[in-house]
C-alpha cells in the first residue's frame, strides 16, 4: 500500500484491514498512516526511490497505489517524477505475479498529447502500467466522498468536502454511479486483487461501484 495518510489510501487501508481474507498489509510511506491494528506493518523511507532491500515488498499478492500530489504550482518535471517515475519505480520492484491496481484520475489524457499537463503525465503513467509486465488496473474516480473519518490532506479539498458531505444524497441521486466513495474504492481494489473478474483493465467510476457491490 503506497499513499496510506492520503484521503483515498486511508479509505482503502481501512477496507483492507476489515477484511476477512487480507492476512497483512504493508504501508509503504515516509511518514506514519496513524493507525494501530495487528494486520498492518509500517515501512518507512525518506526516500521512497530507494526500495532496495525491503523485504516486505516480496511476495505480496497486491500492490494498492494511491500516492498523489495536486499539480497546481509543480512544473511539468516535478509532476512527472512523483506521478510517473515513482509508480514506475515501485513496480518495477514488486514481484512479477502481484496485481497493481493505481488510482489515476478521470480525463486522463492516454494520447499524452493534449494541452493539460496533468493529464498527459497520467496517461503517459496508466500506458506505461498497462503496457508492463504487472497484472495492472487502472482506476478513474471522479468526485470521491470520503467515509469513515477519512480525510484529505490538502486543506482546501478538506473545506469543500465538508459543504459537499451535506449535499451527497442529492448528489448520489442525481449522478447516480458517476460518484464513488472511499469506501468503495477499497472494495473495488480487494475484488481485483481476488480475481473479481473486471471487463476492462480502467475502471471508471460506475465500473468500481459496480465491482464493489
Amino acid at each position: 500500500m503506497f499513499g496510506a495518510t492520503g484521503m483515498v489510501g486511508q479509505g482503502v487501508v481501512r477496507e483492507c484491514l476489515l477484511a476477512a481474507d487480507v492476512e497483512s498489509v504493508v504501508a509503504v510511506g515516509r511518514s506514519s498512516a496513524g493507525v494501530s491494528d495487528p494486520k498492518l506493518r509500517e515501512v518507512r523511507r525518506p526516500d521512497l526511490f530507494d526500495l532496495a532491500g525491503v523485504a516486505e515488498l516480496s511476495g505480496v499478492d497486491a500492490c494498492f497505489f494511491c500516492l498523489g500530489v495536486p499539480s497546481s504550482g509543480m512544473s511539468e518535471a516535478d509532476y512527472t517524477r512523483v506521478t510517473h517515475d515513482l509508480t514506475l519505480y515501485v513496480a518495477s520492484v514488486l514481484d512479477p505475479s502481484a496485481v497493481f491496481v493505481y488510482v489515476s484520475g478521470q480525463g486522463a489524457d492516454r494520447t499524452e498529447k493534449g494541452r493539460v499537463m496533468w493529464a498527459r503525465v497520467r496517461g503517459r503513467t496508466e500506458n506505461a502500467l498497462l503496457d508492463g509486465p504487472l497484472d495492472a488496473y487502472i482506476l478513474r474516480p471522479g468526485y470521491i466522498q470520503p467515509r469513515h473519518g477519512a480525510r484529505s490532506k490538502v486543506a482546501l479539498y478538506r473545506t469543500m468536502y465538508r459543504v459537499t458531505s451535506v449535499l451527497y444524497p442529492l448528489l448520489r441521486l442525481v449522478l447516480r454511479d458517476h460518484i464513488t466513495t472511499t469506501e468503495t474504492v477499497g472494495r473495488a481494489m480487494l475484488a481485483l486483487a481476488r480475481g473479481g473478474g473486471a471487463d476492462t483493465r480502467v475502471l471508471n467510476s460506475p465500473e468500481m461501484n459496480a465491482l464493489a457491490r
